[in-house]
């Protein structure tokens, strides 16, 4: 097994872990997790903080609207996944008034090994907005960790509008606790170099301009093929297989967005969801979208796709049709 040094800063302290590492995947088909800036920014933050708890580290991220992928080192990836899940539930049926588990019961977990493994899952991972047609580069996606790789070298800014120590409870909760090392930008994320193994996904890359190989490189057999050279039983990673049971892009278009060749106009999840929840739903005079009756949301279901020409499946998740 490929041990990878695990670098996170607790408690003003740098903790090397030798721990497995994994991908995993939860995925929601019946309605988005992500209604707004806000829930991504909650998404994280429970994710970052399941970390803490559990002595984990990330080595990659990326939330999408009805799925989330990790990259993570881990001695107890089922400890940090539920802790996760059921944060980031309670903060949406707290805030939505909203009832029950959030996206679908299980989880799609797979070990990594070797280096080419390693390369293919974060890869993978901190390219997913490209592969779903939401962004015509990995890089000008804002939900994932692929802007603090190598930020420096790729001249990107670094964070120095953070927020006072005394405000970051209004963005994890009151009761809970967070390392004095950790910061919080002024949108109230925790840092994502925070709870990153940067250095060691650089190290994995070996160069930026490496780096930008691969956030570039198209999917084809030639990943396999690597792969194999690792030399280890596992099976490779593949797009088909990390997005198992994710119902949102096929692998056929997810081939043909990797080429950024898609309608970048069209409105996203993020867009509807606040378009529904800031102006549509207050001519109901309900708190959010599921307090409305279905009747309601079938009328609104007509309005927004002749409005927004938008497909059935975008429509009925961002409307929570299916939520019962």
């Amino acid at each position: 097994m490929l041990h990878t040094a695990c670098v996170v800063e607790v408690e003003n302290e740098r903790k090397y872990a030798m721990k497995k590492v994994f991908h995993l995947c939860h995925s929601s088909k019946e309605e988005v997790l992500f209604r707004s800036h806000d829930d991504y920014i909650w998404g994280f933050n429970c994710y970052a903080l399941a970390l803490y708890k559990t002595d984990s580290c990330s080595l990659a991220d990326s939330h999408m609207s009805n799925h989330r992928h990790y990259v993570a080192q881990t001695d107890a990836p089922e400890r940090m996944m539920r802790i996760n899940r059921l944060a980031y539930t309670r903060h949406m049926n707290t805030k939505y008034n909203r009832k029950g588990p959030l996206g679908e019961s299980e989880y799609f977990c797979v070990e990594l090994d070797g280096l080419f493994h390693l390369l293919a899952a974060i890869s993978y991972t901190l390219r997913n907005a490209l592969h779903h047609g939401v962004s015509p580069t990995p890089f000008a996606y804002p939900y994932s960790s692929v802007n603090i790789i190598f930020q420096s070298q790729l001249g990107k800014s670094q964070d120095s509008d953070l927020l006072g120590k005394r405000y970051r409870h209004s963005h994890i909760g009151r009761n809970v606790l967070l390392p004095d090392s950790y910061e919080m930008d002024k949108s109230g994320l925790i840092l994502r170099k925070n709870v990153t193994a940067v250095q060691q996904v650089e190290l994995l890359y070996s160069t930026p301009k490496s780096f930008l190989y691969y956030m570039n490189r198209p999917s084809d057999d030639n990943w396999i093929e690597e792969q194999k050279s690792d030399n280890v039983q596992l099976q490779p990673i593949t797009m088909e297989l990390i997005e198992k049971g994710v119902s949102l892009t096929s692998p056929k278009q997810m081939l043909i967005n990797e080429k950024g060749r898609n309608d970048y106009n069209r409105i996203s999840d993020l867009k509807l969801c606040e378009e529904i929840d800031r102006i549509i739903v207050n001519q109901y005079k309900v708190p959010s979208v599921y307090c409305l009756s279905y009747s309601h949301k079938q009328e609104l279901y007509h309005i927004i796709k002749e409005l927004y020409k938008i497909g059935e499946a975008q429509a009925r998740r961002c409307l929570a049709m299916d939520y019962m």
